[in-house]
């Protein structure tokens, strides 16, 4: 969907999006909803056939979007508001009760643009091969692009739906991993030792694209060789930096589920500047 602001905009808006919600909340996980805003955001402004004017639950008609790393969700509701989903003004009720804003994207309140309930670690990139497989069925020509979290690969589902996809030779189905090797208890080799996540989902038969997070150009890049891969699923490895764009929050396993306190909001609203969009 095309937009008028500029990119470096909206991802320094969600980032501000991202720690005044979690701020007001008093909880939330603003450390891989910054990691991954930059891509997320070129994903959505100027990558996915999407429209909330016409979205439907079902995905029939347009590209699929699913956050498997459900704790990041702040950046998601941030970019599906910015997107015209939902009026900005409903952000600050994350995690409030009541509020379709739950903690984790959830579909029971019916919140426009989130097509899977997600927050239970590894889920999400098999309900994203099972979208992609009902539009390889259909003969539909649409996308479904899934995020996952680099901590959040230890689950053994990942991998599971890896050969799945793989096997069902999903190219219509386009994955991204966070890899800013941080998850809550520290760092992603120190606790799970994942290690080489190119070559294991080169060796589970998914074409393999690595490319920098925050670099827009490199971003579009990625997302363009991805479409001309044919036969196999792809996955991007978005190489991130945890709390991206505040100094005291950048690659740190310390702000995955912590809320910035008000003075801490205001030092990183600082940093991060304003912007034409304007705050919720």
């Amino acid at each position: 969907m095309a937009h008028s602001y500029e990119l470096r905009d909206i991802a320094t808006q969600v980032r501000r999006d991202i720690i005044r919600m979690v701020s007001m909340a008093g909880s939330g996980h603003p450390g891989g909803s910054m990691s991954s805003t930059d891509f997320l955001t070129y994903l959505f402004f100027r990558e996915m056939k999407q429209d909330p004017a016409t979205w439907r639950r079902d995905g029939r008609g347009q590209d699929v979007f699913i956050l498997s790393a459900g704790h990041t969700a702040p950046v998601y509701y941030s970019i599906l508001s910015r997107a015209g989903y939902f009026p900005a003004s409903e952000l600050g009720t994350l995690r409030k009760f009541g509020s379709v804003l739950q903690g984790h994207p959830s579909i029971r309140k019916g919140l426009p643009g989130v097509f899977q309930t997600s927050g239970s670690l590894g889920q999400g990139l098999s309900a994203a091969a099972g979208f992609a497989l009902a539009k390889k069925l259909d003969g539909a020509p649409e996308y479904t692009f899934v995020m996952c979290g680099d901590g959040e690969s230890e689950e053994g589902q990942i991998w599971e739906a890896g050969m799945f996809a793989a096997h069902h030779g999903l190219d219509h189905l386009i994955a991204m991993t966070d890899w800013n090797r941080q998850q809550i208890d520290g760092g992603v080799d120190e606790v799970g030792g994942i290690g080489d996540l190119e070559a294991k989902w080169k060796a589970f038969g998914w074409n393999v694209i690595v490319a920098p997070a925050h670099d827009f150009e490199a971003v579009g890049k990625a997302f363009a060789a991805a479409k001309k891969n044919v036969g196999k699923p792809t996955m991007i490895l978005f190489e991130s930096e945890m709390g991206h764009g505040v100094d005291f929050m950048a690659g740190t396993h310390k702000w995955h589920g912590k809320a910035p306190s008000a003075e801490q909001c205001a030092e990183a609203l600082a940093q991060l500047g304003e912007t034409p969009l304007g705050d919720f």
